[in-house]
Parts: C-alpha cells; structure tokens; sequence
C-alpha cells in the first residue's frame, strides 16, 4: 500500500526575505571567483537524480542532493589535479593545479642557482630578469627631488623597513626585461592562489565547521581576497608613503612629469599588481574556471584595469597609477573580510564590519576617485610646458589629447565602481525592508543546509 506524500503549503505570493548575512554573500566582488569546471559525468548524474524526481519526488530528494554535493567534491578535487607538466602547459592547466605551477616556478629558480654556481656569474645569469627588477638607472643619472615628509603618519611609513642609503637612492626605469619579470610572477601568483584555498583555506573552512561544499568555496575565495588585498594594500601605502602625492595631494600627479625614474619598491609594486591581473584576466578569459553571473562586468573591470596599469606604465604615470591602487586595494580587503566573516557564522561582527566597509567603499572607490578624475580634467595643464610632446625616447607623451584617454579608463572603472555601490545599496534595503527574494551566489545552499540537518 502506497503512502500519499504530504500536502505542500501553497505558495503565497510573497517571497522569502533574505537575511542580512544573505545580502552580504550576494555582493559582487572584482576578483575573479574559484567557481568549478564542470564535468559531464557529475552533470549526468544530477540530471538523473532531477528526472527520478518527476517520478517520485520525496525518495529522490536526498539523492539530489547528494548527487549537487558530490559534484563539488568531485570538482573540487579535480580543478587542481594536475595532468601532468607538459599537458598542463599546453592546455594552461598549471594555472589551477598547483604542483604544476609550483614545478613551473622551481624550473626557473633551480636554473637561476645553477648558472651562478655552476656555469656563470650573477652579472650575465639570462634568468636574472625573470626573478628579480631589471633596468637600473646608473646612479650617476639618479635624480633625488622628492619633497620632505608632510605628516608623521608618511614619516613612520618610510621608516617602517629599515634600509640602506644605497638602497633608498636607487631608481630603475621600464624596459623589455620587464616582460620576463611578469611571466615568472603569473606563475607565482597562480600557485599561491591554488595552494592557500587547498591548503589553507579549505582545511581551516573545515575545520570551523562550515559543511556546505559551496560555502567553503566562497569563504576560501574570501580568504585569498584578503590575503592579497590586504598585503597590496599595506605595499600600496608604503610605496606612497615615498611619493609627494602622499594622501591624494593630486596636483603632484602631474607637477614633475615624467616620473620615469621609480624607486625600487614602486617598480616592484608595479609589476606584481600586473602580474596579478594579468593571472586573474588569463583564468577568466580562458574560461579555466566556471563564470560567475557578474562574468562580462568582471572581464571589462579585468580589462580596464590592465589597460591602466600596462598603459600608465608605460607613458610614466605610476604616481596616478599608485593612488588608483590604493583606491581599489583597501576597500576589497574589507568586502573580503566582511564576506568571509559572513561564511563563518559570525552575523553581529558581519554587520559591524559591512559598515564600516561601506563607509571606506564610499572614501576610496567613490570620492577618491572621483577627485582623481577631476584631477585629471582639470590639472592636466600643471604637466611642465617642455613635457607636452610626444617624445617618447625623452619619456614625454603627455600631448594634449592624452587628457582624453587618461580620463575615459577611470572613468569607466569610477561607473564599474558605481554600478556594484548601486547594487550594494539595493541589495542591502531589501535585506532590511524584508520584501524581495533571497540572492544568493550559491543556489545549492539550501539544499545541501538541509541535508546536513537531516543526517544530524
């Protein structure tokens, strides 16, 4: 004798609120997510567990479930499996699967030791340009004109790394050997995306007790946010710290153009933020990595962004160049430690830190960098007369019409910008007000909550 399955509750027209710590986990973010491939044979076997559910909808429940959830076992597992150093190579797969990216990394430190040791001299080692800056400028050349420290907050920054005097007078410029320094580093930054979320995030997500498989792919997503963000940002206002422009006294954007001799740690900088993006842009655009919704905001964010950096870079513009990082860095750190805080159940401490996140999102991404495109519109002209030519062998390309092309990137970055504050602001009034559905960047959640309830 069959049993009739309970009568449902009828649908009442009104959606389900979502919680505060549900908005939070819907507001986008400009990195690129570790969403998973996916794979055909999980994907088959979903759709079974979804075709059984026609038939008997109660007793397939759990293997529906089961089936979502040991697809992102399954992905999980198999997006940093590597298939070999070769394969990998050729199919770019060593920039997910970190024993390949770590091998591709050795290689070139192993034969960065061996020639110095073994066949040459640290003065002619052809590996040298790949680990470390290229392009000093000879000091005979060095120009030493930067202005004293304005306050006691860039005085404690400059004296924060002790260094020699050597050291702080070294200025270096750009140069083709610059390409072989980002190459190497997109391989760094590929593995330490990939080993932190396996070796450090996923076990600590774990071990805190977070049991959705999706969830411990978000808060270890965060967790990386934070990690680089972070770091970037602490560079960001070390590197500043050295710059007359030190807290967005703009008109030095633009006074002692150009700024083609950069200190060290600037170069640095620099190249690493580049090398970043690069990585992020190459994941994306390569599709190693399942799209998020946001996915075209993201890839025109990722492109607008190396446009910046590549092309400020080139035409000896990194003092703006350090304080639109600046702009970007810090308010990330925060949305990533608001959002991984969320992931981790802390609900009171979430809400105190998405406000004080929202209130740096405003300064930074917001009026910061509105008054750096209002800098550019209306401070152009203090670029010295003798500048405005197009002479790049001099490091002059500041002519008239660059005006426009400085502006039309940040300008668009400064909608991008507005476009999510928006979306932050709308998401968060529904929260509060209680009358929209749940938006989540994960619709497995639920599911997957249930089912772990049910086994409890």
């Amino acid at each position: 004798m069959s049993t009739a399955p309970p009568p449902t509750r009828p649908a009442t027209g009104r959606k389900r609120a979502p919680s505060f710590s549900e908005a939070v986990a819907s507001v986008p973010q400009n990195a690129n997510a570790q969403d998973e491939t996916a794979d055909p044979a999980v994907a088959d076997r979903i759709a079974a567990a979804e075709r059984a559910a026609l038939n008997d909808p109660i007793a397939s429940s759990t293997s529906t479930n089961a089936a979502k959830k040991a697809k992102y076992q399954h992905q999980d597992a198999e997006i940093y499996r590597s298939q070999g150093l070769l394969k990998d190579i050729t199919n770019f797969r060593w920039m997910t699967a970190p024993v390949s990216s770590f091998q591709l990394a050795a290689i070139f430190v192993l034969a960065y030791f061996n020639w110095n040791f073994f066949i040459g001299t640290k003065q002619n080692n052809p590996i040298t340009p790949f680990l470390m800056l290229s392009h000093r400028v000879p000091q005979s050349e060095v120009i030493l004109d930067s202005l004293p420290p304005k306050d006691s907050i860039q005085k404690a920054l400059q004296d924060l790394i002790p260094r020699s005097a050597e050291s702080l007078q070294a200025r270096y410029q750009k140069g083709y050997n610059d390409l072989l320094f980002l190459v190497f580093y997109v391989i760094v930054f590929s593995f330490l995306r990939q080993s932190t979320t396996l070796f450090i995030f996923k076990p600590f997500a774990k071990w805190w007790g977070i049991k959705s498989e999706s969830k411990q792919a978000r808060f270890t997503e965060q967790g990386y946010a934070v990690l680089y963000w972070g770091s970037a940002a602490a560079l960001g206002l070390y590197v500043m710290s050295f710059q007359d422009s030190w807290w967005f006294n703009l008109e030095h954007l633009w006074l002692k153009y150009p700024h083609w001799q950069m200190r060290s740690e600037l170069k640095l900088y620099y190249l690493l933020q580049f090398a970043f993006w690069l990585q992020q842009a190459l994941v994306m655009l390569l599709r190693l990595e399942k799209p998020r919704k946001d996915y075209y905001e993201l890839v025109a964010h990722h492109l607008v962004t190396l446009w910046l950096i590549g092309w400020s870079y080139l035409i000896n513009l990194t003092m703006i160049g350090t304080t639109v990082f600046v702009c970007m860095d810090i308010p990330d750190t925060w949305l990533g430690f608001s959002k991984a805080l969320n992931y981790m159940g802390l609900d009171n401490v979430t809400v105190v830190i998405f406000a004080v996140f929202m209130v740096i999102w405003t300064y930074f991404r917001i009026y910061l960098s509105a008054a750096t495109l209002h800098s550019v519109w209306y401070q152009f002209e203090l670029i010295p007369r003798y500048a405005r030519e197009w002479e790049p062998e001099k490091g002059w390309w500041l002519v008239s019409w660059m005006k426009y092309q400085i502006f039309a990137p940040l300008f668009l970055l400064l909608l991008l910008n507005l476009f999510w504050y928006v979306l932050m602001w709308r998401i968060m009034f529904k929260a509060i007000r209680g009358t929209v559905a749940d938006e989540r960047e994960d619709g497995e959640d639920d599911d997957e909550e249930e089912e772990d309830k049910k086994k409890q």
